[in-house]
């Protein structure tokens, strides 16, 4: 195995490791309600630090955004307020199944849709080849571990007790994750319609690793958008715009950022990792990015205590969810290779 793949390993399990751990400090960002902590991540994460790597990385960016046609560029952005409200609902899933399921469940929606509604849309022919076989036997596996998922999240709740309607609470949970897997692979969109950006950048100087950075700047401005109105309407309805004052503040708003360094932190240093692979990036870089991704949520959230109190059999069924999951991932990625 050359270096360069090594490498590349390196910085997919290291990509893993950071965004399976973004959400994590919002547990310790004492006073604050959840809009006040999703919108300092959706201004650090979707807005600054986007931004910065973008100028950073790649040479003249403002005349790559000029080479490209307009409704590319609109494109790119609308897709982007789509895949934006997925991540609103994905703060919201979070936060009422808890880190470990929440992670599982809307990332192995969005691995099994991100390859699947864009062949579907745009190629049907190729749901009759290999790969698209492959595709919609790893979606059939993915509904089987979200099954699994969903039992286990409904045994927990009736497990700990949880106030009202364990199986009402739990279940509106599970559709909000659903919801937000779906609209989160709306991300892929942007990479199939903003191509014609990434190559304007390879010409203008940027390296293969980060010459998509132009596309994740854009697409995460308009994800921000959705993000931004949401929790706007939240700050205004519940009166909260005064929180951002109270707890210890120097401490929330530096965990705020933390999130957003995180998360955007975890998606560059995949490009990086994927590049260095080469052919083997879509091969084994995906399928350990979200592997790892969904076990550091499942760490995460065993620390938090999400699982404290449960039954073995809720145990059981979300272990047996996660594996079934993780299968189909590779189900998945071995088919977008073929």
């Amino acid at each position: 195995m050359g270096g360069s793949v090594v490498w590349g390993l390196v910085f997919v399990l290291f990509a893993g490791m950071l965004n399976g751990s973004f959400a994590a400090p919002m547990k310790h960002m004492s006073g604050w309600q959840w809009e006040n902590s999703w919108l300092l991540f959706a201004l650090s994460g979707l807005i600054i630090f986007p931004w910065i790597i973008n100028f950073a990385s790649v040479p003249h960016v403002v005349d790559v955004y000029s080479l490209a046609s307009p409704v590319t560029l609109i494109k790119v952005v609308l897709f982007g307020v789509l895949w934006g409200a997925g991540a609103t609902l994905f703060g919201l899933g979070i936060s009422r199944v808890g880190m470990a399921l929440g992670f599982a469940l809307i990332l192995g929606i969005t691995a099994s849709c991100g390859s699947l509604i864009p062949m579907a849309i745009l190629h049907p022919e190729e749901l009759v080849l290999k790969r698209g076989i492959a595709l919609l036997i790893g979606t059939v596996i993915m509904l089987l571990g979200l099954g699994f998922l969903a039992l286990a999240g409904r045994t927990r709740e009736h497990d700990l007790g949880a106030g009202g309607s364990p199986r009402s609470s739990f279940m509106v949970g599970l559709v909000i994750c659903i919801f937000s897997g779906i609209f989160s692979s709306m991300i892929n969109f942007s990479f199939v319609f903003g191509d014609e950006v990434r190559v304007h950048a390879l010409h203008a100087g940027a390296s293969s690793a980060m010459a998509a950075n132009p596309i994740w700047a854009l697409t995460v401005s308009g994800g921000f958008i959705s993000n931004c109105v949401y929790c706007v309407y939240l700050l205004n309805k519940n009166r909260t715009w005064k929180v951002f004052g109270k707890g210890n503040r120097t401490a929330n708003w530096l965990l705020g950022f933390s999130m957003g360094l995180l998360w955007f932190g975890g998606l560059v240093f995949y490009g990086m990792g994927a590049a260095s692979m080469g052919s083997l990036g879509n091969i084994l870089g995906w399928p350990i990015f979200m592997t790892l991704d969904i076990m550091v949520g499942l760490f995460w959230g065993a620390v938090g205590g999400e699982w404290k109190g449960a039954s073995r059999r809720a145990l059981t069924y979300n272990w047996v969810g996660v594996g079934v999951l993780l299968l189909a991932i590779v189900v998945i990625s071995v088919g977008n290779a073929a």
